[in-house]
């Protein structure tokens, strides 16, 4: 198994924190995503790398795995177990001759080529001939799944089904669940070797791009436009929240770009019931158009006075 270097993919040093990987990711997700380049396979490719780089770093718990075993960081403990009976094996053999027999592992298949077939080799596994792995129970190997979901789904708690090796696995997504955030489901990964666990499931989620609002965290930011005589003289101006509308008052003589902030009408905090972000508005000023011959006199002497 080639070596894949992870921190290389997105473009940041081993010692990087969390917040890092979460940008490093989402601003390379944005750039090589599908939906941005239609029918280029580099880009699909390279938004599959950085996926999984983000997949493995993103958790602190395979993080650490992946930084002591490298490409073998799924299989770890197995890996680390692998070589302690390499090594006593090849003691074995030092104080009493040859300890195993090629019956052992298959004709002709001597422990180092046994130990290459599960960590290296083609075969991925034991070999059909092989009874080593009676002397030890092997973790299955872990599942990986991504969810896509869109941001108001990601803004409310919910159930969704997976279909994982023939099996329905329902999972509760609680509100406020963030891009590019993972969860663990132990257990319902690949079978155990030997008897051994379950693999885990790793499910990445993926949140798109809303067309009114924009995630920053736990806050939203959205726009409306307003008509240039509401922002000189002032009014009211509706306004789309997650969840319902409220109605604005605009202070007379408002700016365009000016922002004015919603207090608690933002994102739901992740598993913080209750609990929400604020919404950010901006106004976008919209200069008339097809005036008439009276209007632009009266905007003459607005001018002039």
């Amino acid at each position: 198994m080639a070596f894949i270097d992870y921190y290389k993919i997105l473009g940041i040093e081993k010692n990087a924190t969390a917040d890092d990987i979460k940008k490093a990711y989402r601003k390379l997700a944005r750039k090589y995503h599908p939906d941005m380049n239609p029918n280029d396979k580099e880009a699909e490719k390279k938004f599959k790398e950085i996926n999984e780089a983000n997949e493995v770093l993103s958790n602190p718990e395979n993080r650490a795995k992946y930084d002591k075993y490298g490409e073998h960081w799924k299989h770890g403990e197995e890996y680390e177990r692998a070589q302690q009976q390499q090594r006593q094996q090849q003691q074995y053999s030092g104080n009493f001759g040859s300890g195993f027999s090629g019956a052992d592992f298959g004709e002709g298949e001597d422990f180092s080529d046994f130990f290459q077939s599960m960590f290296g080799g083609a075969g991925g596994g034991f070999g059909r001939n092989s009874r080593g792995s009676a002397n030890g129970k092997f973790k299955g190997q872990d599942v990986s799944a991504e969810l896509n979901l869109n941001l108001r789904d990601a803004a409310k708690t919910h159930q969704q089904t997976f279909d994982i090796n023939g099996k329905k696995v329902r999972i509760t997504i609680p509100a406020g669940i963030y891009d590019g955030q993972q969860i663990k489901l132990k257990g319902h990964g690949n079978p155990g070797i030997n008897g051994g666990p379950n693999g885990d499931l790793y499910i990445t989620f993926n949140i798109s791009e809303d067309k009114d609002f924009q995630r920053e965290g736990d806050n939203l930011r959205t726009s409306v436009d307003i008509d240039v005589y509401t922002a000189i003289l002032g009014g009211d101006v509706n306004i789309q929240t997650l969840e319902n509308s409220v109605n604005l008052k605009v202070k007379p003589e408002t700016q365009n770009g000016t922002t004015v902030r919603l207090k608690g009408k933002g994102f739901p905090v992740y598993k913080k019931e209750g609990e929400f972000g604020d919404l950010y508005v901006t106004y976008n000023v919209k200069i008339p158009t097809n005036l008439t011959d009276k209007q632009k006199e009266l905007f003459q002497q607005l001018k002039n006075s």
